[in-house]
């Protein structure tokens, strides 16, 4: 059985822009991409802290300190607003207990000020499966 779980997120980066008039997705600088482990066209959830939006879409990479949002949904994002980004993982049963999860944490500027990462095992204590 597969289970999905949270895989990484860019915690409360801030927009710097919106296009309506892209096709769609959201932009994020490379350097933040591979500091949470996305990788280009990854499908993401993004959460507006500002007004609760919810957003799905894919990642494609931007320059320093970018994150863009594309498309229609750039009506409901501005440029400021601090948003997160997150993936999710599905998983079998025995890839569960070694799986980790990062948290990225970053600045007003985009920039990484930390990296967390977690071990799954290390929050739930799981007997092996048979």
């Amino acid at each position: 059985m597969r289970s999905i779980f949270f895989k990484n997120k860019i915690h409360r980066c801030i927009v710097t822009g919106a296009d309506v008039n892209y096709h769609g997705s959201i932009t994020v600088c490379r350097k933040l991409m591979e500091a949470a482990g996305l990788r280009p066209f990854e499908f993401v959830h993004v959460n507006n802290v500002n007004n609760a939006v919810h957003w799905e879409t894919y990642v494609i990479p931007g320059d320093d300190g970018e994150i863009i949002l594309n498309g229609p949904v750039a009506r409901l994002f501005q440029k400021g607003d601090p948003i997160v980004i997150m993936a999710l993982a599905e998983l079998e049963d025995h890839e569960i207990p070694g799986f980790i999860h990062t948290d990225v944490f970053v600045n007003k500027n985009n920039e990484v000020i930390e990296i967390v990462q977690n071990r799954e095992k290390s929050i739930f204590k799981m007997d092996p499966i048979d």
